[in-house]
Formats: C-alpha cells, structure tokens, sequence
C-alpha cells in the first residue's frame, strides 16, 4: 500500500495542527495503533518534510496499515533528534472500534460542548479514524476539547 499524496488531516485540524507544529491524529492513530509514544519536542524536532510523510501513513483497516511506519519514524528520530519513541502496550480492544456503543468519554465531551452526543446510529456510521478522532478528543473529561466540537460538525453529528 502506498502512501497518501498529501497529509491526512481532517478539516478542523488545519489550523488546529498549525502547519503540523502540532501532531496529527492521522500520526496519533498509527502511533496508537503500534503501540508508540512520542512527546511533541520530539515531533517538533523533526523537519517538516519528516512530518508531512508521517502524516501521510494510510489509517485504513488494521490489515492495511503500512508496515514501515513504525521503522520509518524510528528512524527519523534517532537521526534528528537522537531519541526512541516510548513503546507502550496496544489497546486490543479501544472503545472506539466499536460501532455498537458510543463511548462514555464522548457523551461526557458532548455534554461539556453543550451539544447531544452522537445517537448509536450515528455513531455507528461513522468509519473507524472519525471514532477514534472523537475517542480520542473526548479523552479529558473535565475539560473542553477546543477541536471535539469542530469535529462533531465535520462529520455530521451537530450543527
């Protein structure tokens, strides 16, 4: 599989992701999916060429997802910044992959934004990076997520 011609943001991301100063979820999902972690000085440290090629990664179906991904960023930072991602243990299960219930972190964010939470329908419409966009976003319970309402307008669930 190759990569995408251009980075994988969504729409409330490009100004958000502030010409990828920040990281994107498009990085964050494959991060996730690996079972890495990186700080945002190492994100930063890399040359902006290195992070529009890691956003472009694919994050389609678990079977799909790019193998060099991990290898690559690996070893972009040893290069650039002298350092190793944090390998962490992958959730086998995230509440995210699951069409079927909306999780409790996104009905508590939705309920901060002063909005309905996305109904089960809706939710289970949605492809796997939008609800793991929005897991994601809702993660801070006690705290507005400044792109989850933004997010919630782009993939139709709130006007």
């Amino acid at each position: 599989m190759g990569l995408y011609d251009a980075a994988r943001l969504f729409g409330f991301e490009v100004e958000s992701s502030d010409n990828l100063r920040f990281i994107p979820l498009a990085v964050r999902f494959n991060l996730d999916r690996f079972g890495m972690r990186i700080s945002l000085e190492q994100w930063q440290m890399l040359p902006y060429e290195d992070r529009v090629l890691l956003a472009r990664f694919p994050i389609e179906d678990e079977a799909e997802i790019e193998k060099n991904f991990d290898l690559t960023l690996e070893e972009m930072l040893k290069t650039h910044t002298n350092t190793q991602p944090d390998h962490v243990a992958r959730d086998t299960d995230p509440v995210w992959a699951h069409a079927d219930a909306v999780p409790e972190t996104v009905i508590r964010q939705s309920s901060l934004c002063g909005v309905s939470s996305p109904s089960l329908s809706k939710w289970g419409k949605l492809d796997r990076f939008q609800r793991y966009a929005l897991a994601k976003l809702s993660r801070n319970t006690d705290k507005v997520n400044h792109d989850f309402l933004p997010a919630m307008r782009e993939f139709g669930l709130t006007e």
